[in-house]
This record gives C-alpha cells, sequence and structure tokens, in this order.
C-alpha cells in the first residue's frame, strides 16, 4: 500500500473495522455470555385488529423500560462507531454527532412503521426507510444541520461487511450440485445479457447504472445493488433508482409467484427453487416460499437455499465489476490505461472484509464452536446489519432527488431492461430448474433431511 494511512483514514478501510468490531463484540458476547450486545429490534405490532383498534402490543414495547435503554445503548455504539471513523477521517466529529442522533432517531420511526404487522408482511423495512427519506427531502426539505450524517457508503459498506459473516460457504452442500447450478450458472448469464442489453441495444451511457440493475436483477436486490454500485463508482441517484425499481417488482414477484406456481401445480422443489432464484430480495424470498409450501416446507427450503448460495456471489460479482471498471470503464469511456495501482485504489476494499467475515464464521467460528453458537452469533449481528442498512436507505431518501430520477430514466430504457432482463431471468432459471431438479436426468434431492 503506497500509504499505509489509508488503513485508518479512508472509509472502504474504516467500514472493516467497525465491521470487525461488531463481529467480534457479538462473538465474545454469544460465546462467554458476559454482556448483552443485542440491538434494539421491535416486535411486531398491530395497528388494526377487524374492527377496533388494537396498539397495545406496541404500547407495551414503547412503555417497558428495558426498551428505551435498548435504544440508547444500540444508539450509543452504532453512534460512537461511526463517529470515531468520521474523526479518523478527518471530518467535524461534533457536527457529525449532532447529525448522527437525527438520523438514528428517524431510522427508529422506519423501523417501528415497518415492524407493523400488516406493513411488515408485504414490504421490508427498506421500503420504508426509502419512502421516509423520500417524504423528506421531496417535501419540507433536508435541513443543513442533519447532511453530516447522510453518509449513504459508509453504512452500506460497514453492513455488508457484518453480513458476510452470515454467508456460510457450508451452505453450498447443502444443496450440492443443484444449487449451485441454479444459483450461480444463471447469474453470470443474466448479468451479461443485461449489460449487453443496456450498453449496445438501448445505447444506455450511465454503465454504473446499467451493471447495479443487473446485479440487482440476478442476484439479490437490494444487497447487490449497493455492492455492485460500490464497485462501479455508481452515484447515489443511480443506486436509488435500481433499489426502487427492484424493491416495485420484489412486490409484484412476491406476492404473485407463489399463486401461479401453485395454480400450475409445480412441485415444491422446483417452485421453490424458482423463488430463491428469481425474487430479488432475501427476506421477501423467504416470506414468498412460506406463502408458496408453509413454514418449513420443501419449497421455502429449497428457495432459502438458492437463495443463500447466490448471495455468496455478491463479493465475486463486486470484485470483477470493480476490476473491470477500473481498468475499462473511465468517466463513461472504455479505457485499458489503468494500472494494478489504479485497480487497487478504486477496489471497495468491504469486500475483502465481507470475504473475511465469510471465511472465519465458515472455518474458524463454525467447527470450534458448533452451528448453534454461529446461528446465535448471527442472530445478534442481523439487526447490526439491519440498523446499518435502515441508515443507509434513509440516507439514500434523504438524498434523493425526483427531478435528478427522471433525468436518468432515460427515456424509460431503465425500466425495460429490468423488465426484459427479469423475463429472461426467469425463463433462463426455469430452463434449469426443469433440468436439474425434474427428475428426468438427475434424481431428485431430499430436503427434509436439510430442515
Amino acid at each position: 500500500m503506497k500509504n499505509i494511512s489509508d488503513l485508518w483514514k479512508k472509509e472502504d478501510w474504516l467500514a472493516n473495522w467497525i465491521g470487525f468490531v461488531v463481529i467480534a463484540a457479538a462473538c465474545v458476547a454469544v460465546l462467554t455470555g458476559w454482556f448483552d450486545f443485542s440491538a434494539l429490534n421491535f416486535k411486531k405490532w398491530k395497528i388494526w385488529e377487524g374492527d377496533s383498534v388494537q396498539a397495545g402490543s406496541l404500547l407495551q414495547q414503547l412503555s417497558a423500560g428495558a426498551f428505551w435503554l435498548k435504544l440508547l445503548t444500540t444508539g450509543l455504539i452504532l453512534g460512537f462507531l461511526f463517529w470515531t471513523g468520521q474523526k479518523l477521517m478527518g471530518h467535524d466529529g461534533k457536527k457529525f454527532l449532532i447529525a448522527f442522533i437525527g438520523l438514528y432517531l428517524i431510522s427508529v420511526i422506519v423501523r417501528m412503521i415497518s415492524a407493523e404487522f400488516t406493513l411488515n408482511r408485504y414490504l421490508e423495512w427498506a421500503f420504508w426507510a426509502l419512502i421516509v427519506g423520500l417524504l423528506i427531502s421531496n417535501t419540507v426539505g433536508v435541513p443543513q444541520w442533519l447532511r453530516p450524517a447522510i453518509q449513504t457508503e459508509y453504512y452500506i459498506k460497514t453492513g455488508l461487511v457484518i453480513m458476510g459473516f452470515s454467508v456460510l460457504f457450508s451452505n453450498i452442500s447443502r444443496f450440492g450440485l443443484y444449487g449451485l447450478g441454479i444459483a450461480w450458472g444463471v447469474t453470470p448469464v443474466v448479468i451479461l445479457f443485461m449489460w449487453w442489453l443496456g450498453t449496445r441495444v438501448f445505447k444506455m451511457k450511465n454503465k454504473p447504472l446499467v451493471i447495479t440493475l443487473a446485479s440487482a436483477t440476478s442476484v439479490c436486490g437490494t444487497s447487490a445493488a449497493i455492492a455492485t454500485g460500490a464497485a462501479s463508482g455508481a452515484k447515489k441517484n443511480d443506486l436509488s433508482i435500481a433499489i426502487s425499481i427492484s424493491i416495485i417488482f420484489t412486490i409484484l414477484m412476491m406476492v404473485l409467484e407463489p399463486i401461479l406456481l401453485r395454480a400450475f401445480n409445480v412441485p415444491e422443489i422446483m417452485g421453490g427453487s424458482l423463488i430463491g432464484g428469481t425474487v430479488d430480495s432475501t427476506g421477501a424470498v423467504a416470506v414468498a416460499g412460506a406463502a408458496y409450501g408453509g413454514t418449513n416446507s420443501v419449497g421455502m427450503q429449497a428457495a432459502v437455499l438458492v437463495k443463500s448460495i447466490q448471495n455468496i456471489l455478491i463479493g465475486f460479482i463486486a470484485f470483477f465489476v470493480a476490476l473491470y471498471f477500473a481498468k475499462y470503464v473511465e468517466n463513461g469511456s472504455e479505457s485499458s490505461n489503468v494500472g494494478a495501482g489504479e485497480i487497487w485504489r478504486r477496489f471497495p476494499k468491504f469486500i475483502l472484509g465481507f470475504f473475511a467475515a465469510s471465511l472465519v464464521a465458515s472455518f474458524v467460528i463454525s467447527p470450534l464452536f458448533g452451528g448453534d453458537q454461529v446461528a446465535a452469533i448471527n442472530k445478534v449481528l442481523d439487526q447490526y446489519k439491519n440498523w446499518a442498512f435502515v441508515l443507509a436507505f434513509t440516507s439514500i431518501g434523504l438524498d434523493t432527488d425526483f427531478r435528478e430520477i427522471a433525468k436518468q430514466m432515460q427515456g424509460g430504457k431503465v425500466l425495460w431492461l429490468y423488465i426484459i432482463g427479469q423475463t429472461f431471468n426467469i425463463v433462463l432459471t426455469w430452463i434449469v430448474i426443469w433440468f436439474l431438479l425434474s427428475g428426468k436426468f438427475f434424481p431428485i434431492p431430499d430436503l427434509q433431511l436439510f430442515s
């Protein structure tokens, strides 16, 4: 490294260190039981119960002293870690801290809204984070004092490093070559197809947007979009467009796919695999899989396993996208005059943290302490990852101007790119699933053994 101080002064590296601190603290807390490191998490609550208003469960949460203590400790932990990073990067710590308190409180409202039973059933918190942020930015506007905390990539990168701990390489063996064929065989083809369609057929000049949307479509929606967006240098508006389109169609597919699969009497293992391979969001996959076959059914297991194996591709895709864009794409024009040093400078270092976290979970914690302990650690980390992403998605909404998005739609090309790309994804995924899981060529795996 040319400048060793980059390790504690650059956002990419600091996201790694913050992520590792959270992972280490969660491991110590779970494995030793010395302290409680869990973060604030709203329990589901209801507004409407039949014709009467029923908000008792929410009021019970808000009236408990433990709730306010957890709200305070979660804010202190997140605030201290992100404030430390800002100070090391040379930013005004006082202004950031004041702004972060405001952003955190907005994020708490987002988590509360998304925990409402009906809203939670159909839409994930990412959607509500975007909506709340967009409502503020496109109505009353974002106050200047809040802007220092709007650090989208900072939160995203940290969340992805934490997420790496949950992506176990052992998941591959659970579904073997079937899952690999479905998840890994289709994804690169869809990305290349959408890249060709966007840049060659539609002649879209915004290449970071094309690759970000292609990754969101073919891998896992928002997580893939933010990872690839960071690797390609996508602007915040590019990321907002890709995530918004992905979320809209995820909702439609999450509802319609289970209905259509049941209508055509598709075997559960095949239908679940199609849901896992084509519904963008990981959370939506679990919901659609449960709606299709029931909780802990073969359909739900197949859906979650395919999506879990597909998620492992996030780091690999971001890695190759970073290399390609650094070497061949420079300010929207083709350029091959980029050396190894420039590639390394641009390479998103959080990917290294993502892989490191996954390797530690797969080959250190799991063998030494067992899968149950890894699951317990991930239960703690999942909330910190969610908080990092809520901060990020709220920041995206706060930093998004609809007028700029309208300009980026490029005459509807972005929407058509997604529709055609997702259609191609569904067709190709189904062909591969039929080949692998119809029983005509290979024995059908018994997923009941994996519960």
